[in-house]
């Protein structure tokens, strides 16, 4: 909670585009460790069958970890359109300020 909250809190407080997506990361990431968290159950192993064992009651559900596998993918996608549009945006105005930013792009459709 404590990593969502930090995240949160920069991704609104900060204007620089950089820090936005560096909080929206770090949000992802606090979501993928609760999933992790929830998803491990004490005393059990992986879902692969080992000596015969066949039994639900000897695995960990297998649901969270493939949902955390498929979030990081879809993150790091989204990361990466993220910092490109930064990059052109950086390329155009000159500014990583998202207020400067809106003001440039206010001045150009006047």
């Amino acid at each position: 909670m404590i990593l969502f909250g930090i995240g949160f809190t920069t991704l609104l407080l900060h204007k620089n585009m950089v820090k936005k997506i560096i909080g929206f990361s770090m949000m992802d990431s606090a979501i993928y460790l609760f999933l992790a968290a929830k998803g491990y159950i004490m005393g059990r192993s992986a879902p692969i069958v080992e000596n015969g064992v066949q039994a639900m009651e000897a695995y960990i559900n297998p649901i969270p970890a493939g949902l955390v596998l498929t979030g990081i993918v879809v993150s790091v996608s989204v990361t990466a359109l993220m910092l490109s549009l930064t990059v052109r945006l950086y390329r155009r105005y000159h500014t990583l300020d998202i207020d400067e930013i809106t003001a440039l792009m206010r001045r150009e459709e006047q």
